[in-house]
C-alpha cells in the first residue's frame, strides 16, 4: 500500500481501492473521500465488502489495488484512529470503569470521567464483570471506549448489533459525541442514517449509490427489489 501526500488535506481519501482472497475480489475500485465531521454510511448485503472496507481504512489489512491516503499522508495514521469491531476487545474480568481505566493507563491517554462515560452509553452504575454483560452492554463498553480516545476518524462496525430500541437510542447519542469524522457501516439503515449525512451503497464489492444518507433506504431497498429479495 502507498500513502500518498493529498493535493488538498482529507480524513481518508481512497482510489481505486480492491481487495482480493484468493481469486475472489471482496472489494473493487473503491473510490472514496471523507473529510472533518464528515458523518458516512455503509450500507449493503451481507458480502458486499463493508467489513473489508473498514479494516482497509484501519491499516489492519493492506490493500491488493489502489492507493489510500489517510490525514494527508501524516505519519502514524493509527494514532488518531479508533475501530469498534465485531468484536468489544476488552478484558473481560474486570468492570466496565476498570475497563476503561486500564486501558487509559495502558495507552497513555488521561484517565476520564469515567462514570461520566459509562453513563453516555448506558453503563454507569455497573460494578459486574464483564462476562456478565450482554453482548449489546459489551459493544456500549467498546463505544464509551471510543469516547475515551477521542479519534479524529472512528470506524463503527454493526454498532448497533444485538441491542435493544434503548441500547440503540444510547449508543446513536454517543456516536452523536465522537468528535471528528465518523464512518458506520450496518444493515440497519433506519437507525443508522439519522446520525449521517451522506451514504455509500456496496454491492459485490463495489459501489452503486452514492448520496444523502435521507435517502438511503430507498437505495438499499431498490437494490433489493432488483435482486428479488422483496
Amino acid at each position: 500500500m502507498r500513502y500518498e501526500p493529498a493535493l488538498m488535506e482529507a480524513v481518508v481519501r481512497a482510489q481505486g481501492l480492491g481487495q482480493r482472497f484468493g481469486r475472489r475480489w471482496a472489494l473493487a475500485h473503491i473510490d472514496l473521500e471523507v473529510h472533518q465531521q464528515d458523518r458516512v454510511l455503509i450500507i449493503g448485503p451481507n458480502g458486499s465488502g463493508k467489513t473489508t472496507l473498514l479494516h482497509l481504512l484501519s491499516t489492519l489489512t493492506t490493500p491488493n489495488q489502489g492507493t489510500l491516503s489517510l490525514f494527508g499522508g501524516a505519519p502514524n495514521p493509527r494514532e488518531r484512529l479508533a475501530m469498534m469491531g465485531h468484536s468489544p476487545g476488552v478484558y473481560e474480568d474486570l468492570s466496565a470503569s476498570d475497563n476503561l481505566r486500564v486501558l487509559a493507563t495502558l495507552t497513555g491517554r488521561p484517565v476520564p470521567d469515567i462514570e461520566a462515560t459509562l453513563a453516555m452509553v448506558g453503563l454507569e452504575n455497573r460494578s459486574d464483570p464483564v462476562r456478565a454483560l450482554s453482548a449489546g452492554m459489551r459493544r456500549r463498553l467498546a463505544l464509551a471506549w471510543l469516547l475515551v480516545q477521542q479519534p479524529d476518524l472512528a470506524l463503527l462496525d454493526e454498532p448497533f448489533a444485538q441491542m435493544d430500541p434503548g441500547g440503540i437510542a444510547q449508543v446513536s447519542g454517543a456516536i452523536n459525541a465522537l468528535p471528528g469524522a465518523v464512518v458506520i457501516a450496518s444493515h440497519q439503515v433506519r437507525d443508522a442514517a439519522p446520525l449521517c449525512t451522506r451514504a455509500v451503497l456496496l454491492d459485490q464489492g463495489q459501489i452503486r449509490w452514492t448520496g444523502p444518507s435521507d435517502r438511503a433506504e430507498d437505495a438499499w431497498l431498490a437494490l433489493h427489489r432488483e435482486r428479488g429479495d422483496l
